[in-house]
């Protein structure tokens, strides 16, 4: 490894990097308490996706965009697929569902009565379903299932099930298609969580076979947890299959990436970097997860992504040769000291010329707020049953 980053190289990977956003970021969707409306913003699928591509138009590095199913439920998902394409967006991965039916109140796929556990496995089978329609890759699944009480229900039991369905649909994926598994270790289920961490995810994940892989949302740890830690383990056993990027300052908060945490966020990507995680042979699929109650949407959309990229391009910029040579030395100091010469590293710069040679406007956000789409979307959009959480 050079001792010092290559320009070009380093221009090169930002140039290449893909973030997928969520379509539900766009809508109206915020705490669990309550949901602040906004003017403007989308009334069905398609304008959400008429956002997104927003995103990508000022960003360059956001083609991708996640569904969330029933919220995004249309009669023809391959029309919807071929207008993401017109508008230069593929449709990424499809989340699952199984949280908010009335049926679920004592779990989805691990609920004791097997007539509850069968709806909740063929939702997620009509996920892949979708999957096929649209072309996409990845079905992501998180389940609030858990008991609140001692005794409520047999834990290993319910370990039983949830394996029972996740063999189920992931024998019915098709060969490029993925199972992305994801962990929370609490609410809503507050006594035990039948995915609480990333160790149970990752052995539910080892049995299925190669093509189920973990999902790391950033926010879905107890304080304190070494993230970085869990992101170079499963790189190390490629079983990374994408993140939930958002930002935490007490538990599952959902605020925008690298708002709370930034130093961490550039942990993050120095190991994902160290570790070949921007690589595209290994699928790491870098998603924004995030709910924008009180900012603007779009704008908090752009801020997110840029976010991501200054602390991937921080992570770039990481003097490996230096790093290694501190590391085999035993030089705790020196090694610490090339992390932050990085991190310290005002990478502003850089993005804005990265911007400019891909034919974008260096500011993001300042293009963005002067192209008037704001405007026309607050002045269109009215009338009908907007788009957000819970839809």
């Amino acid at each position: 490894m050079p001792s010092t980053p290559d320009p070009s190289a380093v221009k090169a990977a930002l140039k290449a990097q893909v973030i997928e956003t969520p379509s539900w970021g766009y809508g109206n969707s915020g705490t669990r308490f309550k949901v602040f409306a906004q003017p403007g913003v989308p009334r069905d699928p398609y304008e959400k996706l008429d956002d997104a591509a927003k995103v990508h138009e000022f960003t360059g590095v956001a083609p991708l965009v996640s569904l969330h199913i029933p919220w995004d439920t249309v009669e023809d998902y391959g029309k919807l697929a071929e207008y993401a394409a017109e508008r230069g967006l593929t449709l990424g991965a499809i989340n699952s569902n199984t949280f908010q039916d009335e049926d679920y109140k004592l779990g989805s796929v691990t609920h004791p009565d097997p007539a509850v556990r069968r709806k909740a496995t063929d939702h997620l089978l009509a996920c892949v379903d979708i999957m096929d329609a649209t072309g996409s890759r990845d079905l992501k699944l998180w389940f609030a299932d858990g008991t609140n009480y001692p005794g409520q229900d047999d834990i290993a039991a319910r370990q039983d099930r949830l394996a029972e369905a996740l063999a189920e649909v992931y024998e019915r994926l098709g060969d490029d298609q993925r199972l992305l598994l994801e962990y929370k270790f609490f609410e809503p289920a507050f006594y035990t969580t039948d995915v609480p961490d990333w160790g149970t995810s990752y052995a539910h994940c080892l049995k299925l076979g190669p093509k189920a892989k973990v999902v790391v949302d950033t926010g879905h740890h107890a304080p304190g947890t070494n993230i970085e830690f869990i992101v170079a383990f499963l790189l190390r056993e490629k079983k990374l299959g994408a993140f939930d990027f958002n930002s935490r300052f007490y538990a599952d908060d959902d605020l925008m990436v690298g708002a709370a945490d930034p130093f961490q966020l550039f942990r993050i990507m120095h190991e994902v970097i160290k570790n070949g995680g921007l690589e595209a042979a290994n699928g790491v699929n870098f998603m924004l997860d995030q709910c924008h109650n009180i900012e603007a949407k779009i704008p908090a959309v752009i801020r997110s992504v840029m976010n991501v990229q200054e602390a991937t391009a921080k992570g770039l910029l990481v003097d490996g040769g230096a790093l290694h040579a501190a590391q085999r030395g035993g030089d705790v100091l020196a090694a610490n000291a090339v992390l932050m010469d990085a991190y310290n590293t005002d990478v502003r710069p850089l993005l804005a010329e990265v911007r400019g040679e891909m034919g974008l406007d260096p500011d993001p956000m300042a293009a963005y707020g002067a192209c008037g789409w704001q405007e026309r979307i607050v002045a269109e959009r009215v009338g009908g049953q907007q788009a957000g959480w819970g839809a």
